[in-house]
């Protein structure tokens, strides 16, 4: 039966029972792959700038999406710091059970980017945190980074300039 044609009865789909045994290897992309090993040597994130469209991405695309311009040429060092664009703590596990400790999830917009990360925070209380706090990132030390989101180990509030 073609895609096209228009199924009269449910006895005419196909299904399958049991397991389908599947492999494959996933991979960042290539701005996927230059934002990654960016965290990992640098230590810092990396954007794609459209000079037409004044647009940071984070993380970095191929092309923008606003005027398809390519980007690939175009990466900047966004550095590591931003501020949390919005958060919630959570209380419990996946299995339903209370944390020892509650955990603060946070998409942080990194400074000057139109993009951010969804990481935690740490070095923080959960009635402390609010929008618009300045943090950064903490990084694991350079030797054991792998090119990775788990690279990251928290952000940390900003202490405000005296």
């Amino acid at each position: 039966m073609a895609l096209t044609e228009r199924l009269e009865k449910t006895t005419q789909v196909g299904y399958w029972t049991g397991e389908i045994p599947l492999e494959y290897i996933y991979t960042y992309g290539r701005a996927g792959e230059a934002y990654f090993r960016t965290l990992k040597d640098k230590g810092a994130f990396l954007g794609a700038r459209c000079d037409a469209c004044q647009i940071i991405y984070v993380p970095p695309r191929i092309y923008c999406e606003q005027c398809f311009a390519r980007l690939e040429d175009s990466y900047v060092d966004v550095g590591v710091r931003g501020e949390v664009h919005t958060f919630t703590v959570l209380y419990k596990n996946l299995d339903g059970s209370r944390k020892a400790k509650p955990l603060i999830m946070a998409m942080v917009e990194l400074d000057g980017t139109d993009g951010g990360v969804v990481h935690c925070l740490g070095e923080v209380e959960p009635e402390e945190v609010y929008i618009g706090m300045e943090v950064e990132a903490v990084l694991k030390p350079k030797a054991e980074r792998q090119g990775a989101i788990t690279d990251i180990e928290y952000f940390k509030p900003v202490p405000p300039i005296p």
